[in-house]
């Protein structure tokens, strides 16, 4: 692929971003529903595609040289196909995000100024090992009216490009949808290219390591929507109910340890530390955790001992470290110094400490009394996400449909002029909101 090639698909991509804006919801929803059945249809072909990329995934991971986790995520099953389906037409029966008045203000009489939401453009999507993120970005793209990039790991490179294929077949077959809305990136030097593109592309999302997230935002002056790593808590406090502590901490670390939304670290209060941790430890122990404790943990339970990098680690995999604190303020303090703004929880019955934790800790989502696990686009109900971003510049959370928008103003007038509204004597702004919505070459009935 030569940089030629790259320029013309992201300037086809700008085209074809124009057009998707101005799609009806109709449109893009039927354009959803094809790509739904279409994977439906061609479970046996994706899941050999797959098969290929963990058969050769295995070979490294025996290697040393791809983690367990990598593995898990890049793994395929009829199940799975099914959820992205229903992830699929779960994004379908999304309100529209686009065309909606996010504010409606009078200048003056008959002159009436509209915030509107509108697509962003051109996305951009790096990501690695899961096939269905490319399903999930391609669809919330869609229905948002945005062209998207897509640059899977070389690692799922199968997987996909037939996810890929199915889903390019699937929209050429529903009218006015247009070529080139989605493009498959499959080359890396094409992502150092598309790093200059500041021009065409509107929007970078990368996901992966911090390191990975930081080498994107250092090397392009295109805005960077970072999805980075999740280093999560659960603090379980001196007034938790232990049972429900017991059941939370492990649903967050044993559910599905290979994502980002799944716990890393577990915070005890001194206090429940003697009654907590034995039960805990051996629930974990069962279902082969392997865990971590600083000094004040290894006088309750026999586990390894913690290291300071292990504070900010994510694992991705059955590990986890625990730590005792003195008191919720030092809870806080070591999920401020040591997590990745991703999501933490607390567990405890006292609402005013509850309260306390989620305003004092600064991540993206925070919890309490619930599995960190929750922390997801389609739990939330936004339908999907395009990922979870840990900064706090235009989406933070999962980002959904809302966080594929931003806006314009539309203004509607009768011939007024600036003059009018200028010097000596001039006319006041009236500069009054009001409840309506936007349509073209129509003034409030207000």
């Amino acid at each position: 692929m030569t940089e030629h090639d790259t320029d013309a698909n992201v300037q086809q991509a700008q085209r074809a971003a124009l057009e998707l804006a101005n799609l009806s919801e109709a449109t893009r929803n039927e354009a959803l529903h094809a790509i739904a059945d279409a994977i439906d249809a061609r479970h046996d072909e994706i899941l050999a595609a797959n098969e290929r990329d963990v058969e050769a995934a295995e070979e490294m991971l025996a290697k040393g040289k791809y983690t367990q986790a990598l593995v898990d995520r890049l793994q395929l099953s009829p199940s799975k196909l099914e959820s992205i389906t229903d992830m699929v037409r779960s994004v379908a029966e999304q309100d529209d995000p686009l065309g909606k008045t996010l504010e409606a203000r009078e200048l003056d009489e008959d002159l009436e100024l509209y915030k509107v939401a509108v697509p962003i453009g051109v996305v951009g999507a790096v990501f690695e090992s899961r096939p269905d993120a490319l399903v999930q970005i391609a669809a919330l793209g869609l229905k948002s009216g945005n062209a998207v990039l897509l640059k899977g790991g070389s690692e799922a490179a199968h997987s996909n490009r037939v996810l890929f294929d199915i889903i390019e077949e699937a929209t050429a077959e529903v009218a006015d949808v247009p070529d080139g809305w989605a493009y498959l990136v499959e080359a890396r030097e094409e992502v150092d290219r598309m790093l200059d593109l500041d021009e065409s592309i509107d929007l970078l999302m990368p996901r992966g390591s911090s390191e990975f997230v930081q080498y994107i935002q250092d090397n392009t002056s295109i805005p960077v929507l970072g999805h980075t790593e999740g280093v999560c808590h659960v603090y379980v406090d001196r007034d938790a109910d232990l049972a429900m502590a017991t059941d939370i901490a492990f649903d967050a670390k044993v559910q599905y340890p290979a994502v980002c939304n799944a716990v890393e670290t577990l915070l005890v209060h001194e206090s429940v530390a003697g009654d907590f941790l034995p039960e805990m430890v051996d629930r974990y122990e069962e279902a082969g955790v392997e865990l971590r404790g600083d000094e004040r943990v290894r006088e309750v339970v026999d586990v390894e001992v913690a290291t300071e990098e292990d504070w900010s680690t994510e694992y991705g995999d059955l590990v986890l470290s625990i730590r005792v604190v003195d008191s919720l303020v030092d809870a806080m303090a070591h999920v401020n110094t040591y997590g990745s703004k991703h999501t933490d929880a607390i567990v405890t019955e006292d609402a005013d400490r509850a309260g306390q934790f989620m305003r004092g800790v600064d991540a993206a989502s925070v919890f309490h009394n619930a599995s960190t696990r929750f922390a997801d686009g389609y739990r939330f109900g936004l339908g999907a996400e395009v990922g979870i971003s840990t900064g706090k510049i235009h989406a933070r959370g999962p980002v959904g449909l809302e966080g594929l928008t931003t806006y314009k103003y539309h203004l509607e007038g009768d011939g007024q002029l600036v003059a009018t509204y200028a010097g000596e004597g001039a006319k006041p702004y009236t500069h009054r909101e009001f409840d309506g919505a936007w349509m073209p070459g129509r003034l409030s009935d207000e």
